[in-house]
């Protein structure tokens, strides 16, 4: 045999995860955020890179020898950094911002700590148990009746998105459905939504097998400030059971994406209670606010309701992804999600005694997410996470005024929780073409300063700039810092 090549890596000195390396690494890293997070204000706000920025600076072919990690890092400052749209970043106020905090951090490291595989309870016993308590702690912060909770006939899983928990319960309501029809009326199964709720709603129905065909968008307008009108689901889901098809879900949303609208959920019960139609809440944004009492009305008649999702990275300072999903009746996912292969079996699984959270989600293995909320909770306490929403709902409000006091401008969808929706007023002496260039170039003239980042929307045919407040470093000194830039970009517009 040849000789070995003196530059052959020696496997015998190969250790992934030496403790002491770790803890010199992990602190040169947390060095490495706490400084980006210091100076994240310096950088543009929404990257100013060209598509393809990055393959043109990385080399083609991964590293066959090791690199040290201050390389590494000096390229992320140089090469990550300039493509970040910083969505951390004080000045971001497009979308709705995904909140983070240090317990959440914190919380995530013990996460990857554990490297934790909690498809079923003895996977990891601590995993499925620690989950269900905080699902019920946040559903009492809720005041959530208790048929929602493991305390009570209940139960609740965090899912990694809104889209998800939208799938798992439109496949539990579908399967329900099709065991009294049959699998032969498949094709008659019609689904129901605002068409102000998100576009993953279309998808999941195509997911589940919804003929394209049978999903209802029922049309809202200004005048109802965009939510679901009842007498308009009553009559579309009339006219379906007049045509032979079957009524079987309806989406109800708590905070639209593009104005935050808020559908009754009383009404809208009484209609899918009659029809037998399985009734979700979406409520992934705004949910997260009805922790606080003045808000908390929003979800009045939610005890009549088949299921309830909000999304905490969202607002209760959870880094993505965390959706928190409950249902009334976990059986019915649980029939239809039920994997039970002979790898998996044990004892305490086949006692029906614990709970095993795969045969709640779409895929077996997840992540011990729940230590970020725990760790929420315990570190700040409700009173501290009520005044931080509280807070962004108070700068979005004090934006309501600044647009409100200039009279250039319009608040076009009257604010409810922390967005703005807002635009340069039309001028009767111009048509809405032009009216909607000027707002198009206004967005785009502030966004292209790097200074701050906004987003717009159109419902109802008008074109409308988005104003999110609650990105976790904002303060007062940003939104007035935004509001100056908007008028500045309004004065060179106007001009």
């Amino acid at each position: 045999m040849g000789r070995l090549d003196s530059n052959f890596p020696d496997p015998c000195h190969f250790n992934p995860l030496d403790p002491e390396e770790f803890r010199k690494q992990a602190h040169e890293m947390v060095d490495f955020i706490a400084d980006y997070y210091q100076k994240i204000e310096t950088y543009p706000v929404l990257s100013q890179v060209k598509p393809g920025y990055l393959r043109t600076d990385l080399p083609e072919n991964a590293p066959y020898l090791p690199e040290p990690l201050e390389t590494i890092l000096k390229d992320v400052q140089n090469q990550i950094i300039p493509g970040m749209t910083h969505w951390l970043s004080p000045n971001f106020f497009a979308f709705f911002p995904s909140t983070v905090s240090t317990a959440a951090f914190l919380g995530e490291m013990l996460c990857t700590c554990f490297n934790s595989v909690g498809f079923n309870w003895l996977a990891s016993p601590a995993s499925t148990e620690l989950e269900m308590i905080v699902m019920d702690w946040l559903a009492n912060m809720l005041k959530l009746p208790k048929s929602f909770m493991f305390q009570g006939t209940g139960g609740g899983i965090i899912q990694n998105t809104t889209s998800e928990a939208i799938l798992v319960t439109l496949i539990a309501a579908r399967d329900q459905a099709l065991d009294v029809l049959g699998f032969d009326n498949m094709r008659k199964l019609v689904v129901y939504a605002s068409d102000q709720t998100h576009s993953t709603f279309a998808k999941a129905c195509k997911l589940a097998g919804i003929s394209p065909r049978n999903i209802r968008s029922i049309p809202t307008t200004l005048d109802t400030a965009f939510s679901l009108s009842a007498l308009h689901l009553r009559k579309a889901v009339e006219d379906d059971v007049a045509a032979g098809l079957f009524p079987l879900y309806l989406c109800v949303n708590v905070g639209t994406t593009s104005t935050t609208a808020v559908d009754s959920i009383g009404p809208l019960a009484d209609v899918a209670n009659e029809h037998g139609i399985w009734l979700h809440v979406d409520a992934a944004y705004a949910g997260s606010a009805c922790i606080c009492p003045e808000f908390r009305h929003h979800l009045d008649g939610i005890e009549r309701v088949d299921s309830l999702s909000l999304s905490p990275h969202k607002w209760l300072l959870s880094f993505l992804d965390c959706c928190c999903l409950w249902v009334q009746k976990p059986s019915l996912v649980v029939k239809t999600l039920s994997t039970n292969p002979e790898y998996l079996r044990n004892e305490q699984s086949e006692s029906e005694s614990v709970v095993d959270f795969k045969d709640w989600q779409v895929g077996t293995g997840r992540r011990f997410k729940s230590l970020r909320l725990w760790l929420i909770f315990r570190s700040y306490g409700i009173v501290n996470i009520q005044n931080h929403i509280r807070s962004d709902v108070r700068m979005a409000k004090m934006f309501e005024g600044f647009v409100s006091s200039d009279p250039r401008f319009e608040i076009v969808v009257p604010r409810e929780f922390g967005l703005v929706c807002f635009r340069l007023k039309p001028d009767e002496n111009i048509g809405s073409d032009y009216t909607e260039m000027l707002n198009r170039k206004l967005l785009e003239w502030v966004n292209s300063t790097g200074r701050v980042y906004m987003t717009h929307t159109i419902v109802g045919g008008i074109y409308i700039l988005r104003f999110a407040v609650g990105a976790t470093l904002t303060e007062d000194r940003h939104v007035v810092a935004a509001w100056n830039l908007i008028k500045e970009g309004a004065d060179a517009l106007l001009f």
